[in-house]
């Protein structure tokens, strides 16, 4: 954005210059009309140029966002919780801009991205108190099952396996899956049969492990608990490539600059859901929150904070805190 604007405004200065310098033998008044045209038409252009970029930047924030009916409906009341008057979350803050946590000025660190953004929105919409329960992602699943939490929020791909003992949320984003892998290595790996006994990461109970099991059989897969161990370790040389949710992977990879995306993994359930447990009555307040909130814009608008947020890479931390609520130390 500076660096559009800088240009413009040189842009503005340069036309203004080639104006008065005009050969002297030029009437005063051919000057100055010559002058007024050349400001008006660079005005013209910086404020054209201003409504690209601001098309652009809204067009970058929503790319990812599903889509509402356009209207906004009525929310239903009638529904039951784990604990009367609050919405209990469950979620794992290792998965920026989805969520993560962002350290503020006075060093505490605060449940940010944009499934914390849409949580918040709809225990607001349905009159509750937000409570999140951080935990592992492979842990979200099972309070869900227990009873223990009423929506399990972390990016979750509603595939049908996980249909047949959860309920899920309409889509709320469209993202995209992909492998990951060191940038030096961009000549010496150009598909999956390069990988075969080679050590590949994917998250614990997450949809990118059944991706790594179809995409690389033959691979030494590594299962671990939370994305930024994948990151680590591949950027320490232990994994040779990973499978990672292509929003999380980009937001890695602008702190990280050694690891690029390799390629783009197929996928049939490209988006993102809240889970919830079979049979909640919670669903269709659910639903028409999301609805609202992609009707209404609200959605692009967390989508491009989280994204920002996320990319103040020195105040990010993504995991678990420490028994005293603080960053754990390593």
């Amino acid at each position: 954005m500076k660096k559009n604007l800088a240009i413009l405004m040189t842009t503005v200065l340069a036309a203004a210059s080639l104006a008065a310098c005009g050969s002297s033998s030029t009437p005063a008044t051919t000057t100055a009309a010559a002058t007024e045209a050349a400001t008006t038409a660079a005005a013209a252009e910086t404020t054209a140029a201003a409504e690209d970029t601001t098309a652009a930047a809204t067009e970058a924030a929503s790319e990812g966002a599903a889509e509402g009916n356009g209207e906004i409906v009525e929310v239903p009341k009638d529904f039951t919780t784990v604990n009367a008057g609050k919405l209990t979350v469950a979620t794992s803050p290792d998965f920026a801009p989805y969520e993560f946590y962002h350290i503020n000025a006075d060093g505490t660190p605060e449940l940010s991205g944009f499934d914390v953004a849409l949580a918040k929105r709809i225990a607001e919409d349905l009159g509750l108190e937000v409570q999140f329960v951080p935990m592992d992602f492979d842990g979200i699943l099972m309070e869900l099952q227990s009873g223990n939490v009423d929506l399990g929020m972390a990016g979750f791909s509603p595939s049908p396996e996980r249909a047949d003992t959860f309920d899920f949320s309409d889509l709320y984003y469209k993202g995209g899956q992909s492998f990951v892998i060191r940038k030096a290595d961009h000549d010496k790996y150009k598909d999956y049969a390069a990988f075969d006994k080679l050590p590949v990461g994917a998250q614990n109970g997450s949809i990118q492990m059944d991706l790594a099991k179809e995409n690389t059989p033959n691979a030494n897969i590594i299962g671990l608990a939370k994305v930024t161990d994948i990151v680590s370790e591949l950027v320490s040389g232990k994994l040779e490539g990973g499978f990672i949710e292509t929003a999380v992977a980009e937001q890695y990879i602008k702190n990280y600059p050694e690891l690029e995306i390799a390629w783009d993994v197929p996928y049939d359930t490209e988006g993102s859901a809240i889970a919830l447990k079979k049979g909640s009555d919670l669903l269709p307040a659910v639903n028409a929150v999301i609805n609202n909130a992609l009707s209404d814009g609200s959605m692009d608008q967390y989508v491009a904070d989280a994204q920002e947020l996320a990319s103040d890479e020195g105040n990010v931390y993504e995991g678990q805190l420490d028994a005293d609520g603080k960053v754990a130390s390593n």
